[in-house]
C-alpha cells in the first residue's frame, strides 16, 4: 500500500472537514447583524455543529464497522461540503442551524473513523507518520477555514465567505474520494482514536497484548475510572473556555475602539500555529516535569493568556491570544494522553471516545455560554468566567494527584 497516497488522501479529508466545522467563527458578527442576533445566539452556529458532532461520533464509528470505514469517510467529507454550499442560501437563522447540525453529524464520521481506517490500511509500522499527517490536515484546515472566511467576508460578505470555504472544501473532498483506497481486511484488530489535533491512542485486543500490559498491581479499576474523569473534565472545561474566547473575539475586535475589519480580525486565528507547536512539545514537558505539574502549568498559561486579552492594546491582545492558544493545546495534549495511559488496556478505545465526546460537548456548551456572557456583561466578565473554568480544572488535577499518590506509592 502506498503510504503517501493514503496519508495525503486522509489529510485532504481532514482539511476539508475542519475548515467547514469552524468557518462561521470569524463571521459571527456579520451573522448577528444579518439575522438580528446577540452574540450568544449567533454563537449557536458553532455550538450546534460541535454538539451534534459529539453526539454522533460514537454511533458513526459503530456504523463504520458494519458498512465499511471508507464508505463512511467518503460520505463524511462530501456531505458537509455540499451542505456548506447551501449554507449561504439559508432564508432564516433556524434553517442555518439545521444545516450546521447536519454538517456536524456528517463530520463526526470522519472524526471517529479516520484513524482506524489508517490502521487497517497501513498497520502499526507506518501508522505514526500517517496519523501525524492527518492531525496536521485537521489543524491546518481549522486555521485556514477561519482565515479564509475572515478575508473573504470583507469583499463578499458572510454568505460569499462561507461559499468560498465550502468550494475549497469540496475540491479537497473530491480529491480524497478519488484517491482514498478501498478498505483492506484488517489483519490485526486495532481500535484507534485520533480525532483531534495532538490526539492519538492505540488499543490492542487482550490476546495481542503482553502480560506486562495488564493493570499495575494495586490499581483499583473503579477508582481508575473515577480518576479518568479528571482529564476528561479538563478537556471539556478547557475546550469550552477556549472556544468561548474565540467565539467572542470577532465581536471584540470589530467593535470600537479597535474597529478591525473582518480580514484583520481573522488574523487572530494565526495563533493556532502556536497551538500546533505547543501540543507537539507537551509530551516532552510532561516527561520533564511530571504529568500533574505540566498540566497545571499549561492551564495556568492559558489563564495568563486570557488575562492579557483584556488589555486595551492590540499588540498585547494579540500576544494574549497566542499565549492562551499555546497553553490550551498543551493542556489538551497532556489530558488526552492521560486518558490513554491510565485507562484499562482493554478499554482505551472507549476511554478515548468518551474524551472526544466530552471535548466537543464542552466546545458547544462552553462556547455558547461564553458568548452569552460576553453579550450581556462584556469581555472582562467573559475572561473571569473562562478563567474560573480553567482554575477549576487545575484544582481537580491537583486534588486527583493527592488522591492517587498513595496508590502509586
Amino acid at each position: 500500500m502506498n503510504t503517501r497516497r493514503v496519508s495525503t488522501a486522509v489529510a485532504a479529508a481532514g482539511l476539508s472537514s475542519f475548515a467547514l466545522l469552524y468557518s462561521p467563527q470569524p463571521v459571527l458578527p456579520q451573522l448577528a447583524a444579518a439575522y438580528g442576533l446577540d452574540p450568544g445566539s449567533a454563537s449557536l452556529a458553532i455550538g450546534v455543529a460541535t454538539g451534534s458532532l459529539a453526539v454522533a461520533v460514537l454511533p458513526l464509528a459503530w456504523l463504520a464497522g458494519k458498512v465499511g470505514r471508507r464508505r463512511v469517510i467518503l460520505w463524511s467529507v462530501l456531505v458537509p461540503a455540499l451542505l456548506g454550499l447551501l449554507l449561504p442560501l439559508a432564508p432564516s437563522f433556524p434553517v442555518l442551524l439545521v444545516l450546521r447540525a447536519a454538517q456536524g453529524v456528517a463530520i463526526a464520521g470522519f472524526a471517529g473513523v479516520a484513524a482506524a481506517y489508517l490502521a487497517d490500511q497501513l498497520g502499526t509500522g507506518r501508522l505514526a507518520g500517517a496519523v501525524g499527517a492527518m492531525i496536521a490536515g485537521n489543524s491546518v484546515g481549522g486555521m485556514l477555514g477561519r482565515l479564509g472566511a475572515g478575508f473573504a467576508a470583507g469583499p463578499l460578505g458572510w454568505q460569499g465567505s462561507q461559499f468560498a470555504v465550502a468550494a475549497v472544501a469540496l475540491v479537497c473532498a473530491l480529491f480524497a474520494a478519488a484517491t482514498l483506497p478501498a478498505t483492506l481486511p484488517a489483519t490485526q484488530p486495532i481500535t484507534l482514536s485520533a480525532t483531534l489535533p495532538a490526539t492519538q491512542s492505540i488499543t490492542l485486543p487482550a490476546a495481542a497484548r503482553p502480560a506486562s500490559a495488564a493493570a499495575p498491581p494495586g490499581r483499583v479499576p473503579g477508582r481508575t475510572w473515577v480518576v479518568l474523569g479528571v482529564p476528561v473534565a479538563v478537556g471539556a472545561l478547557g475546550m469550552g473556555a477556549f472556544v468561548a474566547v474565540y467565539n467572542a473575539a470577532g465581536f471584540r475586535l470589530s467593535a470600537p475602539p479597535l474597529s478591525l475589519s473582518p480580514a484583520a480580525a481573522s488574523l487572530v486565528f494565526l495563533s493556532y500555529a502556536m497551538g500546533t507547536m505547543s501540543s507537539a512539545t507537551a509530551g516532552r514537558l510532561a516527561s520533564r516535569l511530571g504529568r500533574t505539574p505540566a498540566l497545571v502549568t499549561a492551564l495556568a498559561v492559558t489563564v495568563a493568556g486570557s488575562a492579557l486579552t483584556a488589555h486595551s492594546s492590540l499588540v498585547v491582545i494579540a500576544l494574549g491570544f497566542a499565549v492562551l492558544t499555546a497553553g490550551f493545546f498543551a493542556a489538551h495534549a497532556i489530558a488526552n494522553a492521560w486518558v490513554t495511559a491510565e485507562a484499562p488496556p482493554h478499554a482505551r478505545g472507549r476511554a478515548a471516545g468518551v474524551y472526544t465526546l466530552c471535548y466537543y460537548l464542552g466546545s458547544g456548551a462552553g462556547g455558547t455560554t461564553g458568548a452569552v456572557v460576553y453579550g450581556h456583561a462584556g469581555w472582562p466578565w467573559l475572561i473571569a468566567l473562562t478563567s474560573a473554568w480553567l482554575l477549576l480544572a487545575a484544582a481537580a488535577v491537583l486534588a486527583t494527584h493527592r488522591l492517587h499518590r498513595p496508590t502509586a506509592a
